[in-house]
């Protein structure tokens, strides 16, 4: 095969290792489709959750998501697409689940990013620099600094903004709120408030699906 065919199998075979792998944990927890872990669905949106996508819209995705974890990269082509076929219908919220060491640091750059209007740029430049910032030997946070400056951030104010007790008050309601929805791996997705059966991206993409014709036929 030519170089280009050994880039996309290549991609393939790690997309799949990483969702196996994510199956099966996620299947042996026992989640199910029906199953909302508490009675307070306020715990699930708080007021300081970054939301993309219309803030009136019917369906909510919520995603648990750890900036330096590799199947987080890897779904999230997968939940941009789903909110380009649904631009009207579904909306995402992200829940910061600072599992891996630094991954409290790069929410700090998040939270600086959303100050200066920045999120979702400083988003992806952090989720496509994840392999240099976040490598399995650990953390290199200064280059995660340099993506979000690549992305635009001004890195003065943002480095006082991401070290601010506001920030760590958030990390701290995460994490309470991790222990109320039982998350115990990243990303763990809910559907208006609807948890998956089972771990995948057609499993998250059929209950967006469903839920948003659900809301249509009940408008």
């Amino acid at each position: 095969m030519n170089r280009r065919q050994l880039i996309v199998v290549s991609a393939a075979v790690v997309a799949a290792v990483i969702f196996g792998g994510s199956a099966f944990y996620y299947n042996q927890s026992g989640v199910s489709d029906a199953a909302v872990a508490t009675d307070d669905s306020r715990s699930l949106v708080r007021e300081h959750s970054p939301i993309i996508g219309p803030a009136d819209a019917p369906v909510t995705i919520v995603e648990f998501f750890d900036p330096s974890c590799e199947a987080c990269r890897s779904f999230y082509p997968l939940v941009k697409n789903i909110l380009a076929q649904y631009p009207q219908d579904v909306r995402l919220v992200l829940r910061y689940a600072a599992f891996h060491d630094g991954s409290d640091q790069a929410v700090g750059i998040l939270e600086a990013a959303r100050k200066q209007d920045l999120f979702e740029p400083v988003l992806e430049a952090l989720l496509a620099a994840q392999p240099d910032w976040a490598p399995h030997s650990g953390p290199v946070i200064e280059k995660a600094w340099q993506a979000a400056a690549a992305a635009g951030l001004e890195l003065e104010r943002a480095r006082s903004d991401a070290s601010s007790s506001e920030v760590a008050s958030i990390l701290d309601q995460e994490s309470k709120d991790i222990d109320i929805w039982q998350v115990e791996q990243t990303p763990t997705f809910f559907v208006n408030g609807k948890s998956l059966q089972t771990f995948g991206p057609q499993q998250l993409t059929d209950l967006v699906s469903r839920e948003v014709e659900l809301a249509r036929n009940t408008q």
